[in-house]
């Protein structure tokens, strides 16, 4: 099963959701994502959120469409994405995808980032990627991982978000690394190309985040 969460982001950095409507996909409402589903014709089947960000009239309409609503009220310690992405971890997915996560708001797009991380920090399983018009965002700790080049988003970035990334190498890159530290901080590692079908990249400690991107 793969869980696909739609927060209340602008609709204008929302990727084509239709691609991402695997027969094995799971769509969650995240406030305002809810309505922009359902708008599309997606019924989600839970919803999480205080749903300050819609009008009474889209309120009544999302409590007509939706069987599994969990409302809350604004004052509360988790954000609305951190209740559906807990939610979504116990299920055990393959994969969680997080659209709507990005623009806009500037805290929204570091809260959203910070719950990769934590994610990552608690052992969780599930792979969970951030998706937008422009980007692909996931956090990665220590291992050597394989990844596939890709016409849609030629750009890959690697930035550190603990004090260092130590023995960072990257083969079949068009600016290879040989167990290299990389410091928080530095810039050394953005905008890279895979000039092979496939390429590595591997590291001892740290934490990295992994930007794959175009224009």
């Amino acid at each position: 099963m793969i869980i696909n969460i739609l927060a209340g982001g602008p609709e204008k950095d929302l990727p084509e959701l239709d691609l991402y409507s695997d027969t094995d996909a799971v769509w969650v409402g995240v406030d305002r994502g809810v309505y922009q589903l359902l708008k599309r014709n997606i019924t989600p089947e839970i919803a999480f959120g205080d749903f300050d960000s819609v009008t009474p009239e889209e309120l009544v309409f999302i409590e007509s469409e939706v069987n599994h609503l969990n409302r809350y009220q604004p004052e509360k310690n988790e954000t609305d994405m951190e209740l559906a992405l807990d939610w979504a971890l116990k299920q055990n997915p393959v994969k969680i995808r997080l659209f709507g996560a990005t623009g806009g708001r500037l805290d929204h797009l570091f809260a959203n980032v910070q719950l990769l991380i934590h994610s990552l920090l608690q052992q969780n399983q599930s792979p969970i990627y951030i998706i937008d018009r422009f980007n692909e965002v996931c956090v990665k700790g220590p291992g050597s991982f394989q990844i596939a080049k890709r016409s849609d988003k030629k750009y890959i970035s690697f930035i550190p978000v603990t004090q260092g990334v130590e023995n960072l190498t990257l083969e079949g890159f068009k600016y290879p690394l040989k167990n290299r530290h990389i410091s928080l901080g530095s810039t050394l590692c953005i905008s890279n190309e895979l000039i092979s079908e496939h390429g590595t990249f591997s590291f001892t400690e740290g934490i990295l985040i992994v930007i794959r991107s175009h224009d």
